[in-house]
């Protein structure tokens, strides 16, 4: 039987002060709802939401409780600035108490095998670790993968940050190994050529391997390090010369004697284009190798914020009052990643509508919040161009998308103007 895990908890000012809500609802606004039917398999369940995000989660937690596979937030990074969408200069303890709030609904929309995805700088990143190590469990925390968000450092300090901080958490814990059922849906990234270029057809003295393309790699260990096992230091036949070999001084087999028998057998040992190496390889086969690759912690391929700042250029003709949008390209790989087609995917920090556009896109449901009126400004006429298919930027070529599908715009409403309607 399993040790319960010890809660780790973040204490704040005020963070046990229940925040008294005033009951809001949803109400369609169909003038700004919108559809194309483009093909027989578009989506048109997709929602977005005008409102403070806070009451529109509470709003959805009656019909998705349990069924949200991929959350995405870029909240306000507390950087002391006031931006043109918002206000990013509040107390500390007051930002804590806001994202405790929303985290903790956050973690009761999510399936058991869901994920959420956070960004932020260093000034609440650290703080964000340890609220959602108390939300969601320490076990849950996947990894907190650094995605370099400009080319070069700014000049105005000694360090100069390159970064932000994608924090990632799963919903619940897979008791049967040490990683959370959500890292053990997540997709992997596509191979890429330079991966894919490590196997080739070696020559060998019976010819080229049916089994095709391999790569190799030693079956022979270096003892540094505490790795040398006498045990691993037997004999093996090569069976060209007919002679028996052993590792070299201070190396050993990286395998049992059983299992190198075994790798003989099945002809999975490289003993060089005439047979005479001196140790043999062994073959790992591209045919047999993963269909993908495993995503690293380093995101430094997946666009700048000059980038998205220039594609919202593109799409609305003029510079978007947005100071650090986000590329389509990092939402690209989240998304791949977290979430398969007809998945749903949350963004209640929506800002100037890319998650919904490239959830959109990749043929994901989603819902997005958003308080602003940028939301009417911006999120509309851009996921507009989506489903018209004539917004060409971002990642539009990549995932082959032509057009189709819709959402319905909802406004958050006192649910007493309701009831006196």
């Amino acid at each position: 039987m399993t040790e319960p895990e010890r809660r780790i908890e973040l204490t704040w000012m005020d963070k046990q002060i229940p925040r008294k809500l005033v009951l809001q609802v949803a109400v369609e606004q169909s003038e700004f709802s919108y559809a194309n039917h483009m093909s027989g398999d578009d989506i048109f369940d997709n929602r977005l939401i005008h409102g403070d995000n806070l009451q529109a989660l509470e709003c959805l937690k009656e019909e998705f409780t349990g069924k949200i596979k991929c959350i995405f937030i870029d909240p306000p990074y507390n950087t002391g600035n006031a931006f043109t969408q918002y206000d990013d200069c509040i107390e500390h303890s007051l930002w804590l108490s806001l994202m405790h709030h929303r985290m903790r609904i956050f973690c009761e929309l999510l399936r058991p095998d869901g994920s959420i995805w956070i960004t932020l700088d260093d000034r609440e990143a650290h703080y964000m670790k340890v609220m959602c190590d108390e939300v969601f469990g320490r076990s849950s925390f996947i990894a907190d993968i650094s995605w370099q968000k400009r080319d070069g450092a700014p000049n105005d300090r000694k360090i100069g940050a390159l970064h932000d901080h994608l924090l990632v958490f799963g919903k619940s814990k897979d008791h049967r190994s040490s990683r959370t059922m959500a890292e053990k849906s997540f997709n992997l990234m596509p191979r890429t050529e330079k991966a894919d270029s490590q196997y080739r057809v070696f020559p060998e003295p019976a010819g080229p391997d049916a089994r095709g393309p391999f790569r190799k790699t030693d079956a022979t260990a270096n003892g540094k390090g505490g790795r040398f096992v006498q045990s691993l230091c037997y004999p093996v036949r090569n069976p060209y010369t007919g002679k028996e070999v052993v590792p070299g001084k201070g190396r050993c087999w990286v395998h049992s004697r059983e299992e190198m028998t075994r790798l003989q057998e099945d002809g999975r040992l490289y003993w060089g284009a005439r047979g005479t190496a001196r140790t043999p390889c062994r073959k790992l086969f591209k045919s047999e190798a993963k269909p993908g690759m495993t995503a690293p912690s380093i995101w430094s391929d997946c666009g700048f914020n000059q980038h998205a700042s220039a594609h919202l250029e593109q799409i609305f003709g003029e510079k978007a009052a947005f100071e650090t949008p986000k590329p389509e390209q990092l939402l690209q790989r989240i998304i791949h990643i977290a979430s398969d087609i007809d998945d749903i995917v949350l963004d209640s920090f929506l800002g100037s509508g890319t998650t919904a556009a490239v959830a959109h896109k990749m043929r994901r449901r989603w819902i997005g919040v958003e308080l602003g009126n940028h939301v009417i400004t911006h999120c509309v006429p851009r996921l507009r161009k989506v489903i018209d298919g004539e917004e060409p930027g971002g990642v539009t070529d990549a995932v082959n998308w032509k057009g189709g599908g819709g959402f319905r715009f909802y406004k958050m409403v006192h649910s007493s103007a309701m009831d006196g309607s």
